[in-house]
């Protein structure tokens, strides 16, 4: 897919869900005394700092699924408490599973976008800006995030230590092997990660003389990318 339909979805997570919440408050602040249309300070907040994260994340999808639940999860809720103002009560017993729909919505539309840049994988994509990310199975919060010139293990979206991420400079990079795991091995990190055995494909990266294994549905992807990415260097 293009890159302009992959910013299309991007700027409907970032500035459509705002824009979505902003007409349901306006609609629900219609029909209520005029104190309620103080509610739309928080759509158009939502609005002006979607903006402003969009031009710094544009190219950095490991921020496109924190983002869109975010903003997806604000949306579900507001919409369901909001009525209150105007004397409505019912929706408000929606609200835990509206603040669950628009979460599951939201990092939904995100991962439509990571999935729409990789897949089918481009060749061309080596000469873009994007920092491409990559999410290991058996471990939720864990990814790897091939930059321009580097290569990051993490843990955590955002890690906070030292034993939660590792870097390399993609030159460091000495191997890569695509094989499958049958779900049995007990995998071991140089990094602190929580890894539930899967069964499916995997990558062996060696790098500065360390040796990963890491489980991805994307490992022939993750592969390509480094090949591709290395010789610019």
């Amino acid at each position: 897919m293009s890159d302009k339909l992959v910013q299309r979805i991007v700027a409907v997570s970032y500035l459509g869900i705002p824009v979505v919440l902003l007409a349901a408050v306006a609609a629900i602040a219609a029909t209520g005394p005029a104190w309620a249309w103080a509610g739309c300070v928080v759509p158009l907040a939502m609005l002006v700092l979607g903006w402003v994260l969009r031009r710094r994340h544009r190219y950095q999808p490991r921020w496109w699924m924190g983002v869109a639940g975010l903003y997806g999860g604000l949306t579900g809720l507001m919409i369901t408490l909001f009525p209150l103002v105007v004397g409505v009560w019912w929706p408000a017993i929606l609200a835990l599973p509206g603040l669950i729909l628009g979460l599951v919505g939201g990092l939904a539309l995100a991962r439509y976008a990571n999935h729409a840049l990789l897949v089918p994988f481009r060749p061309e994509l080596a000469s873009t800006p994007y920092e491409l990310v990559f999410r290991l199975r058996g471990m939720p919060l864990a990814a790897v995030l091939i930059g321009a010139e580097t290569i990051t293990i993490q843990s955590h979206p955002v890690p906070r230590s030292e034993h939660q991420y590792r870097t390399y400079p993609l030159t460091a990079v000495t191997g890569t092997f695509e094989f499958t795991l049958s779900g049995a091995e007990r995998l071991k990190f140089p990094i602190h990660v929580q890894a539930v055995p899967t069964e499916g494909p995997a990558v062996i990266l060696q790098a500065n003389g360390e040796d990963w294994v890491l489980p991805t549905n994307q490992s022939t992807t993750l592969i390509a990318v480094l090949e591709e990415r290395r010789p610019q260097l």
